[in-house]
């Protein structure tokens, strides 16, 4: 699949932002609104990437990771990154929005839903049967807007699990996890 032919064309709106695909020239700015997001979160102790992974990622030989940014014309102000995922209930792919970003001084602008919409529109132009993401629990301002867009918790009782880099490892070792 052609990425570049995917993504969409910029998108201007009433908050005088234009929706476009980040550029390699981004990554300085989206590092540091990633930064931002890791402080809002109270989650920067979390962050042990750099800049220079997170272009190799979006723009290397083997890009795993798509970004759109909000572009004020004088500054990115947001931004949104995903990536393709695959449910086999539906055995059709879907999308998951790992950052949904917009700067405090932007909320309530429209920014916000633009990356979002943009995001669904590229899913839905791709044939992506849903697009999925979280959401911290005491997040209200976001839970009121993802829900005022239209988004619902996930049914089911579903809760997040994972493995992070070291857990992984030690699960790998023969002698099994020995991690608590």
């Amino acid at each position: 699949m052609d990425r570049e032919r995917d993504l969409p064309g910029p998108t201007a709106a009433a908050s005088g932002c234009e929706i476009r695909a980040a550029r390699p020239a981004d990554v300085p700015r989206i590092w540091e609104m990633l930064r931002g997001l890791a402080a809002y979160e109270r989650l920067e102790h979390e962050v042990s990437g750099s800049p220079e992974r997170l272009a190799e990622h979006l723009f290397g030989p083997r890009p795993s990771v798509e970004c759109l940014v909000a572009d004020s014309g004088r500054a990115l102000v947001g931004y949104a990154l995903f990536y393709p995922t695959y449910s086999s209930f539906r055995t059709a792919p879907t999308l998951w929005l790992e950052d949904l970003f917009v700067e405090p001084g932007e909320r309530g602008k429209g920014s916000g839903r633009l990356l979002l919409a943009a995001v669904a529109r590229l899913a839905l132009g791709r044939g992506y049967q849903g697009l999925g993401w979280i959401v911290l629990d005491w997040n209200r301002p976001s839970i009121a807007f993802y829900e005022g867009v239209g988004a619902r918790p996930a049914d089911g009782g579903w809760l997040p699990y994972g493995l992070d880099r070291a857990r992984m490892q030690a699960l790998t070792e023969p002698a099994g996890p020995h991690l608590t």
